[in-house]
């Protein structure tokens, strides 16, 4: 009885995980689990299933520093390793949730577009005001809970299109063998699946809404049943839905990840809905679109607050202009030039490349015995660095396969991209290894 009430005061007062769900459950997953099982069938489906336990461990490890600290993420980077360290943090951050805010921000106006016929250019310019406007006055609740209604009826319709489409198990099963298929389109999307679970601005962001909740180590337990219950459990049943009935209905080897628009993804939930599944799947997709966009707008803010000691509040007026701009900026991801299901793969591809060096920063300072005086269990330790070969590996991968595809000036910068933070997480490797070695905890006049 006593545990059933404990439960139920969680259930009560679950929250900042659900928000990092809400964000990992965005269009860019769904575009990567649709893609994925439209290319390839099942054959990705180990990476689906990891995708949720990794995802749940990442925010496990960012909420043990956050609630261990009681501080962000980047305040606590800046006191035990230096601005330099800080800076090299947010800028890792913004780069990746600036790419995400402005193919987000083209999915919601195209789709916008192309259910009222209203040209896209305006319909950008309309959410980027609604955003700034809503973010930092206030007032931008009532559309997002319209949106996660939205988003909530398009995931219950592919959970219920499970009991219609006959999924084949023997073959599902076989996808349960970890492999990645050849080429750039394997690896595009199994890097796409990881990053819409393992994200560094799900990583990031973590310990400033577990702040703003005011949660302090008192609410270790709470914290941790948190993340179970979004990410591990709502979030993986979101995704083998999602993943298990596009591989069922869309499997088309001639697929391409650059070649499946919104429209064809769509028909995936045709068994269930009939001729609707369209409209649909695309008000669902620009649900959950407007929906991460409120979540992703705020993190560029958070972390430039933290770093230049401003309140993260709206009561403060620079916060409050960070994330007007933010929002205004957004407006220009209307005239990046393709469609934008593709590019929704690549934005998370993009994400994964920089978020190994941000777990590295998390599980380097959850063993600085100044920074969490409370040792780190040993699983919780092999756990981080299993979490972050498995990144790394993933976004290797996709990187390999990209210079492989010839040089073009993105792929020139994510691979310098990738080259710095990988430099600097091999840095932080040595850092860890001689402190240890010299029987010192990492101090800040050792790296500053």
């Amino acid at each position: 009885m006593v545990a059933f009430d404990r439960v139920e005061s969680y259930v009560a007062r679950m929250g900042p995980a659900w928000l990092a769900g809400a964000i990992a459950a965005g269009p860019a997953t769904m575009a990567s689990l649709v893609t994925a099982g439209a290319g390839f069938g099942y054959a990705l489906l180990w990476i689906v299933v990891l995708s949720a336990g990794l995802g749940a461990l990442s925010q496990y490890l960012a909420m043990r520093l956050g609630l261990l600290t009681e501080a962000g993420i980047v305040s606590v980077v800046e006191e035990r390793l230096g601005s330099g360290w800080a800076w090299l943090l947010v800028a890792d951050t913004v780069l990746a949730s600036g790419l995400a805010q402005l193919v987000i921000m083209k999915t919601v106006a195209d789709v916008s577009a192309t259910v009222t016929g209203l040209d896209a250019r305006l319909w950008a310019v309309c959410w980027g005001l609604v955003l700034a406007a809503g973010l930092a006055g206030g007032g931008y609740r009532i559309a997002e809970l319209g949106a996660k209604v939205l988003v909530s009826l398009v995931v219950l319709a592919f959970v219920a299109s499970l009991l219609v489409v006959p999924v084949d198990v023997p073959a599902a099963a076989t996808g349960l063998v970890p492999g990645i298929p050849a080429g750039v389109d394997g690896a595009l999307v199994a890097a796409g699946i990881l990053g819409g679970a393992v994200h560094i601005t799900l990583v990031t962001m973590h310990s400033y809404t577990m702040r703003a909740r005011g949660w302090t180590r008192e609410e270790y337990g709470l914290a941790t049943f948190d993340i179970g219950a979004s990410m591990l459990a709502a979030f993986g049943v979101y995704s083998l839905g999602i993943f298990l009935v596009a591989a069922t209905v869309l499997h088309d080897p001639s697929v391409s990840a650059g070649g499946l628009t919104a429209t064809a993804a769509a028909q995936a939930l045709g068994p269930l809905v009939g001729e609707h599944a369209k409209w649909l799947f695309l008000l669902g997709l620009w649900g959950a679109a407007v929906s991460t966009l409120g979540g992703n707008t705020v993190v560029p803010p958070y972390l430039l607050a933290d770093k230049l000691g401003w309140e993260r509040d709206v009561s403060d007026p620079r916060y409050r202009g960070a994330i007007v701009v933010t929002a205004l900026a957004g407006i220009g991801g209307v005239f990046v030039g393709g469609q934008f299901f593709p590019l929704l793969v690549l934005t998370l591809a993009f994400g994964l490349v920089g978020t190994p060096f941000a777990l590295a920063l998390v599980l380097y300072l959850l063993n600085d015995g100044e920074a969490v005086p409370e040792r780190t269990p040993t699983a919780t330790n092999v756990g981080g660095v299993v979490l972050i070969a498995v990144t790394a590996i993933t976004a290797g991968a996709f990187l390999r396969e990209q210079v492989a595809g010839g040089f073009d000036p993105i792929t020139l910068f994510v691979l310098l991209f990738a080259v710095a933070l990988g430099v600097a997480t091999l840095f932080l490797l040595a850092l860890f290894v001689r402190e240890r070695l010299a029987g010192d905890d990492p101090a800040v006049s050792s790296a500053d």
